[in-house]
């Protein structure tokens, strides 16, 4: 499937901004599931790319003023591109990718408490296999389901177990936090989603989980979808949690209160020449 991607976030200040820092994970990968034919991310300063901890492709950009003459500031961050998928779930890392068994560790949004330790292990107690692993992703889903507006990016897997309700971030990372609990490496995954029945989870998260820690082979599954990665998504980056891979993260001093829109677009593209975002 070859999809045309757009991704903007537009912020606004009520007062002048004095310093911004972000840094942005908005360049897909290429790899056995993806080929990435043409991708362009715009800031409004210079962007620095580099590969973060965790080999994802990431980039960083940063705004002064100075405090003599601020202005208030408006601006945003565009990436837009087009993706060729295909139906692949598993995946190989390099030998230069960090190793598998890193992904064991807890973080604040997935620590392990006694439920979760029970849900992985009820499900994984015969090791990983795409049914088990799928039983999980059901079991997770009908006990943390799918609702906006209940849960923020600071939401723990344990906090959306006890709401019993959260987004595709939190689904991703109950599931995650009970791979590991039941001794599986399980990392987030952020990207895209394409369903025009759907247009709200265009950006997207779900969770890959190590079937063999020396082949570093991994298995991608998708709680919100009750399935496994398809042609229907494309992979931004991974991490430990969302923290660790946000598309847009930051520090700023200033600018009073902040308005911030997110606009993604998904679409299959046409075979002519797709234009991308100018500057």
């Amino acid at each position: 499937m070859k999809l045309t991607i757009e991704h903007e976030t537009h912020y606004a200040y009520s007062a002048p901004l004095q310093y911004a820092l972000q840094q942005l994970c908005l360049t897909p990968p290429s790899n056995a599931h993806q080929r990435v034919l043409a991708w362009r991310v715009h800031a409004p300063a210079t962007l620095y790319g580099q590969r973060d901890g965790w080999g994802n492709l990431a980039h960083s950009w940063s705004l002064t003023h100075q405090k003599s003459a601020p202005r208030i500031y408006r601006g945003s961050v565009r990436a837009a591109g087009r993706v060729v998928t295909r139906p692949s779930p598993e995946l190989v890392d390099e030998a230069g990718d960090p190793h598998p068994l890193l992904y064991l560790r807890a973080t604040p949004l997935t620590g392990p408490d006694d439920r979760l330790t029970e849900l992985g292990r009820a499900h994984l107690k015969r090791g990983a296999s795409a049914d088990a692993l799928l039983s999980l992703a059901a079991a997770v889903r009908e006990r943390v389901r799918y609702q906006a507006g209940v849960t923020g990016v600071a939401t723990s897997a344990g906090q959306a177990l006890t709401l019993g309700a959260g987004v595709c971030q939190d689904q991703a990372h109950v599931f995650v936090a009970a791979c590991r609990a039941a001794g599986l490496p399980a990392r987030y995954v952020s990207g895209y989603f394409h369903s025009p029945a759907a247009p709200q989870l265009a950006s997207h998260a779900w969770a890959d989980v190590c079937l063999d820690a020396g082949a570093r082979r991994w298995l991608s599954v998708d709680v919100t979808h009750d399935g496994l990665m398809d042609a229907r998504h494309v992979r931004l980056a991974v991490g430990p949690d969302y923290t660790a891979c946000a598309p847009v993260r930051g520090v700023r001093e200033g600018g009073g209160d902040e308005t911030m829109r997110v606009d993604v677009r998904i679409a299959v593209a046409a075979d002519a020449e797709e234009a991308l975002l100018e500057p």
